[in-house]
């Protein structure tokens, strides 16, 4: 008789302590001492499905946007729990491209936004891509801001550029869906919400929205 010895990261055992402890800080201090980003994102790639679902979670806490192509895959994951665990996480990570500084202006960008500041916003995201035009989710922020002043047009090619650069960015095939219904082309925003579901299959209310323009087309 032959017996599978089947190890099981330490890892993986602190995801199934924190189910039962619900002690987030605990388990990315554990997290923290013993790995580092590439191991965590090859965890991410295991047959164990406990062991994807924590490595899908601590990115969230640990990585940086190098994790992004790892945590899109994650997103049509067979497991519906490691796809909410990857959808949370990589929203978490595409702000964390660039340097610090370039981080602090993104944050203070956001921050702009969530006060309705939208000139603001838009000033500061366009010295930032004129630092770094590669900064998806800098230039996602200001896709964000140009479609609150009703900038649809640009708001639109802001999202598509986010997408060349960032293929895993469900959020600008969204906002570019809203934007080309603002600008009364429903064909064009079927295809924007329909892209954004095949990255991302759990965005339940955005198959909602897209059924009722689809029956109302």
């Amino acid at each position: 008789m032959s017996f599978i010895n089947t190890v099981v990261p330490r890892l993986t055992s602190f995801y199934l302590e924190y189910l039962q402890e619900h002690d987030v800080a605990l388990f990315v201090k554990r997290s923290t001492r013993y790995y580092e980003q590439p191991t965590i994102m090859r965890l991410a790639l295991s047959e164990q499905v406990d062991t994807r679902r924590a490595a899908a979670m601590a990115l969230g806490f640990l990585g940086d946007y190098k994790s992004n192509s790892v945590l899109g895959r994650l997103l049509i994951d067979v497991d519906r729990s490691v796809r909410l665990l990857a959808e949370s996480s990589i929203k978490n990570i595409w702000p964390r491209d660039g340097s610090e500084q370039q981080r602090h202006e993104l944050r203070e960008a956001m921050r702009n936004i969530a006060a309705h500041n939208f000139d603001e916003a838009i000033r500061i995201t366009n010295n930032l891509l004129d630092e770094f035009p590669l900064y998806a989710e800098a230039r996602n922020q200001r896709g964000i801001a140009l479609f609150a002043v009703g900038d649809f047009c640009d708001a639109i090619e802001d999202c598509k550029i986010v997408l060349d650069i960032n293929p895993y960015h469900f959020g600008a095939a969204i906002g570019m869906g809203h934007a080309y219904l603002q600008i009364k082309n429903k064909e064009f925003a079927i295809i924007c919400f329909q892209q954004a579901l095949k990255i991302n299959p759990n965005l339940e209310s955005i198959r909602r929205h897209l059924a009722k323009i689809v029956q109302k087309f």
